[in-house]
């Protein structure tokens, strides 16, 4: 059975993105975006809630055939292209939506159905919304919670108040030289 990994990069004080959904406090680099690689070797799908993907979309298909491009943008975005990509979502219409699959409703049984089929690992990229559904269906395997030394003070949070008490179990740590924390937990 394929697993469903989340990487999910937050602040500090657990932001995953500033009040209006910006991302420019993290401290991103190309040592960052290789230890990402390294995880897209392992997946063969990328999973989303619709925004997510719309702000990917906007900007990987094209990224490694832009003229700065480094060795790590052209390897993120040839995989980005060749992974089949779900998007979960009520609001983007089926019909105009190109080599994805959509999911709006029935989360668990039609993630399972996917968890299921043949193939490598499926990656949840940031998403809050999907990661909170999802760890309240109990359907997510690992979490890889991408810690930037980097204080927000506001922003949009990784998890909501409220949320019932889930334990995990540290199974990787790894520290890039910027001082960001990669730490990957299983459920």
């Amino acid at each position: 059975m394929r697993k469903l990994n989340c990487i999910i990069q937050t602040s500090l004080d657990g932001f995953v993105a500033g009040p209006k959904g910006e991302f420019d406090n993290f401290i991103g680099g190309e040592e960052n975006l290789e230890f990402v690689c390294g995880i897209t070797d392992e997946a063969d799908a990328a999973m989303f809630g619709r925004i997510s993907y719309e702000l990917l979309e906007s900007h990987w298909p094209n990224a490694g055939s832009k003229p700065d491009a480094t060795k790590n943008m052209i390897k993120y975005s040839n995989w980005y292209n060749s992974a089949s990509k779900v998007v979960l979502s009520k609001t983007l219409p089926k019909d105009t939506a190109k080599n994805i699959h959509i999911i709006s409703d029935n989360l668990l049984t039609e993630i399972s159905k996917i968890k299921e089929q043949h193939g490598k690992d499926i990656l949840i990229f940031g998403s809050p919304t999907i990661v909170h559904e999802l760890l309240d269906k109990n359907i997510i395997d690992n979490i890889w919670l991408i810690v930037h030394p980097v204080i927000f003070g506001n922003g949009i949070p990784l998890f909501r108040k409220g949320n019932p008490v889930i334990k995990f179990r540290l199974s990787t740590s790894n520290q890039l030289s910027n001082g960001t924390l990669c730490n990957k937990y299983e459920l």
